[in-house]
């Protein structure tokens, strides 16, 4: 399995088409899996916002008012605001927001990003990231298209690639039944794919002011398996989130 970043692509503005970039830089192949950052997903969707389109409301004030009791620093009510509009549930309150964004991925501030945001202050997740890679999968030459983005992981330090939509392949890579080198059945292995390349994608796709948005994996194979696309979990599964509403950040 080769891995690679797509070169010489320009900084990405409302209505560009990703599609028609990167096919400019590259030849593709069918089988190649596209992985798109969500940055430049975002970008290209119009997703950047200034704070002032999110004046505070009472429950905003609130959240940010704690969260300056647990850090000790100044938070601006506004994020907040903008944080719990992006979100469906809001997990914790201190000492950092975990949310439940509009399509189900959990992360920090419902995953708003403060760094690389040309003319604004805020850049939001996709509204529908599997109709985003979609619509990129639709422009390409290649079947499989992945829109990805960085977060922490509990019980870990750093951040790690993960998939937050996809188009044109399983989410998971199913194992239930198959056997292992003792003949053993698999009863649990269910393989969360779009994430292992997602994070395969990072660490060529980097960081900060060098980074690369998109990158190639080719001769990736999904092999005869079964597929599935449960990647976030529901509420009645996740023993996690349900632990948490019951748990709360001491700030008095």
């Amino acid at each position: 399995m080769k891995v690679f970043a797509v070169p010489d692509l320009p900084e990405f503005e409302p209505d560009d088409s990703i599609s028609d970039l990167v096919a400019e830089r590259i030849d593709l192949r069918p089988d190649d899996v596209v992985c798109v950052a969500s940055t430049v997903v975002s970008k290209v969707e119009d997703r950047v916002a200034d704070l002032s389109a999110f004046p505070a409301g009472p429950r905003a004030r609130e959240v940010a008012a704690r969260l300056e009791r647990a850090t000790g620093e100044e938070k601006d009510p506004r994020f907040a605001q903008a944080v719990l509009e992006e979100s469906t549930d809001l997990l914790m309150e201190a000492p950092f927001l975990l949310t439940e964004t509009r399509f189900g991925h959990v992360t920090v501030n419902a995953g708003i990003d403060r760094s690389n945001v040309p003319g604004g202050d805020l850049l939001l997740l996709p509204r529908r990231p599997d109709e985003s890679a979609a619509r990129i999968e639709a422009g390409l030459d290649a079947d499989r298209v992945i829109v990805t983005d960085t977060c922490g992981r509990p019980f870990r330090h750093g951040q790690r690639g993960v998939a937050i939509g996809w188009a044109g392949t399983p989410a998971a890579r199913d194992w239930r039944g198959e056997h292992d080198r003792d003949g053993r059945e698999l009863g649990v292995t269910v393989q969360a794919i779009v994430d292992e390349l997602a994070a395969a994608a990072n660490l060529v796709a980097g960081e900060g002011a060098g980074g690369t948005p998109v990158v190639v994996v080719r001769d990736f194979d999904f092999g005869d398996h079964a597929g599935s696309d449960a990647l976030f979990r529901d509420v009645e599964g996740d023993f996690v989130r349900q632990a948490l509403r019951g748990w709360s950040f001491d700030v008095d």
